[in-house]
């Protein structure tokens, strides 16, 4: 007997009788619940979205074919224990059987007059890529190189920030209080483009064997990041791990053949043509090229090279998914520890904590050993130097006594396995108002900026050298209080100088030579492209450069124009969607009426705009949580939109103003009843 249950939010209660059951069940109601959204996915992994939507997806489906995501899920698949593919496959059947109901109520299925398909059994592993591929520092390493090239090796530390499109997250463990007999509590809200519908969904999955709350990938079985089993909780954040290389490939060809220059002279590379379908275009030729290091996903155009790429999930033919069942089991933070020593990418760093009081953090999946060039550039592939020496760093594993935070800082867990980390000011805001004693939901929303050294610069400027609207300007922006709320015109104010510094240095004598063009592929322009990078590196372009000259004209340019108006009133909501439906983007339009957004990217709050492009909010928290191991009714969570993928449906942003307001609602935890399903 299987059965459906909905709380007030329509987040879905699912009981089955055993766990092949409930996977069955969890994907049927995906597939009802996000019919487009994980049909759009599955797309993605097999380099098929542009034969739906049309040629503005080409540029992904070429990458797609390139890097070879569906041939490494059907791998990964193959690879898995039979309990974990059987699982797995229950999950697919649960999809293939709902796909048909879920697509009459979503638009887009309409609107761009395709149908669902059934589901192959590797397809969540393929979502599961789609989710990740990019996740990681390989693009940041194109960029590298454009610096390098550029403006010189040494000007690589003027931009070691985060880039545009990778992750931020921020989690926290509160240990047990054995004085009162509160046990440990841990919160967070993971970072990450803001797409509709949201890329987390809330659930529940209960069978004799466990009862779990926690958050699920539509088309991904079980709650791979978030979760409380009601004995144990665990938590993600972005180790900020390097575990993806690029590798600069010399390529020969012999009519269809194709010969890679490797260490002992030339071998031959595997070499295939696919065709990529598009809706309202001719169809366009992809080849798909291999050499040993891993997939040749783009083309050098300055030096003519190839760009490989190698990763575990390739390497290894594994994506962790062998940990997704035990951690559904999980009673102790030692069970989520097991658990994820299976797990190979992305590389997580992971709070746990249990109702007995302990607490762990662990950093899970595989980092490859190997020189360390490795971790900045794209590195020659024909010289030995650069191979991985088939070992892996071990997993972290450590007791935490005291209060543990994570924010995709550089920490003695994650140093050795990464190179850039996100700048310290989060992990120390959040730490600061846990020792003030704030609670989990006035953490997740503080939007105060760092006096870092963008916002420093303000005070070396000489108030006497400006015209009378600067220097006002000037001495309104010293005495704001630095918060980054919706409502605050010092914000807007701020926002809009540092947005018109950003331009100008566009044209910085140190910096002019970014323009030149980079000669990577339009997919990684989101890392790659000049504007954005200098943007997002204001703070280190600031304690690097005297920039004096250019802040004050800067300043003069926005107080001669018009107000710039609230920091709300320009940081608006921005979720990434296909637009392929006209009901979707109404509903953004009524979505941006309704909320005005606080926060900034490097406030705990990190709601993402990239000075000089746009102060719109693109990325941000697409999940709040406060998992209590005191009593799982207690908890609550969040996420920006809703439980459901369709515009007509009550629950497709009814969570968007708390959200936005920063209030939680509790997690379902009563006894499960409701109507049977099949």
């Amino acid at each position: 007997m299987t059965h459906v249950d909905r709380d007030q939010w329509g987040v879905p209660q699912l009981w089955a009788g055993d766990v092949d059951a409930l996977a069955r069940l969890q994907g049927r109601v995906a597939a009802t619940d996000r019919a487009w959204q994980i049909s759009a996915e599955r797309w993605r992994a097999e380099g098929r979205l542009a034969a739906h939507v049309g040629p503005a997806e080409l540029a992904w489906d070429r990458f797609a074919r390139r890097v070879r995501l569906d041939d490494t899920a059907r791998r990964c698949y193959e690879r898995l224990d039979p309990d974990t593919r059987r699982w797995v496959g229950a999950y697919v059947d649960g999809v293939n059987s709902g796909l048909a109901e879920g697509a009459a109520a979503a638009p887009e299925f309409a609107a761009t007059g395709t149908a669902p398909e059934p589901w192959h059994p590797w397809s969540p592993l393929g979502v599961f890529l789609v989710q990740h591929v990019l996740f990681s520092t390989f693009p940041n390493k194109l960029w590298h190189a454009h610096v390098a090239r550029t403006l010189g090796p040494e000007a690589a530390g003027l931009f070691a920030v985060e880039g545009p499109a990778s992750s931020g997250s921020n989690a926290w463990a509160v240990p047990a209080d054995p004085a009162t007999g509160r046990g440990p509590l841990i919160a967070g809200d993971p970072h990450r483009l803001l797409e509709l519908p949201g890329v987390y969904q809330q659930v529940r999955l209960a069978c004799p064997e466990f009862d779990v709350v926690g958050l699920a990938f539509p088309g991904v079985p079980g709650v791979p990041h978030f979760g409380h089993t009601g004995h144990v909780a665990w938590a993600v954040t972005n180790a900020m791990a390097d575990y993806q290389d690029l590798y600069r490939e010399r390529l020969r060809r012999d009519g269809d053949r194709v010969l890679v220059r490797d260490a002992d002279g030339w071998t031959p590379a595997a070499r295939h043509v696919e065709e990529i379908e598009v809706r309202g275009g001719a169809p366009e030729t992809v080849e798909v090229i291999e050499t040993p290091r891993g997939p040749v996903i783009d083309h050098d155009r300055v030096t003519g090279e190839a760009i490989a790429l190698r990763t575990p999930s390739r390497v290894e033919a594994r994506l962790g998914f062998e940990a997704l069942l035990p951690l559904l089991r999980a009673r102790r933070t030692g069970d989520v520890a097991d658990a994820l020593r299976h797990w190979v990418e992305p590389v997580n760093s992971v709070l746990a904590a249990d109702t007995g009081g302990g607490v762990r953090r662990l950093v899970a999946g595989l980092v490859p050993v190997r020189d360390e060039r490795c971790r900045r550039e794209p590195v020659p592939a024909w010289e030995p130097a650069y191979r991985w020496r088939g070992d892996y760093l071990p997993l972290v594993d450590e007791r935490v006594d005291g209060v543990a935070v994570c924010a995709n800082d550089r920490r003695d867990d994650v140093a050795a396995h990464g190179a850039d980390f996100a700048p310290p000011h989060r992990a120390r805001r959040i730490r600061a108002l846990l020792a003030d004693g704030a609670e989990p939901s006035t953490v997740h929303t503080d939007d105060r900026l760092p006096a870092g050294p963008l916002y420093r610069l303000l005070d070396r400027l000489d108030p006497d050298r400006l015209d009378e609207p600067a220097r006002a300007l000037l001495l309104r922006l010293r005495g704001w209080d630095r918060a980054m709320a919706a409502g605050s015109a010092g914000a807007g104010a701020y926002a809009a100088w540092r947005a018109a510094l950003a331009r100008r240095l566009r044209v910085h004598p140190r910096l002019r030579g970014l323009d030149e063009p980079c000669g990577f592929d339009e997919l990684f322009a989101p890392w790659t492209d000049p504007a954005a990078r200098i943007g997002l590196a204001l703070d280190h372009l600031a304690a690097a450069i005297d920039l004096a000259e250019p802040a004050a004209e800067a300043l003069a340019e926005v107080a001669a124009g018009p107000a710039p108006g609230e920091w709300g009133s320009r940081h608006l909501l921005h979720p990434v969607h296909l637009g392929v439906a006209p009901a979707i983007t109404d509903a953004v339009t009524a979505m941006r009426r309704r909320v005005a957004l606080g926060g900034d990217t490097d406030c705990v709050l990190a709601t993402s705009s990239v000075p000089g492009i746009s102060d719109a909010c693109w990325r941000g928290p697409v999940a709040r949580y406060v998992w209590d191991l005191t009593d799982r009714a207690a908890s609550r969570w969040i996420v920006p939109f809703g439980a459901s993928g369709r515009p007509d449906d009550p629950h497709f942003a009814d969570q968007l103003t708390h959200w936005a307001a920063g209030t939680l609602i509790p997690v379902p935890d009563g006894p499960l009843t409701g109507d049977e399903t099949t």
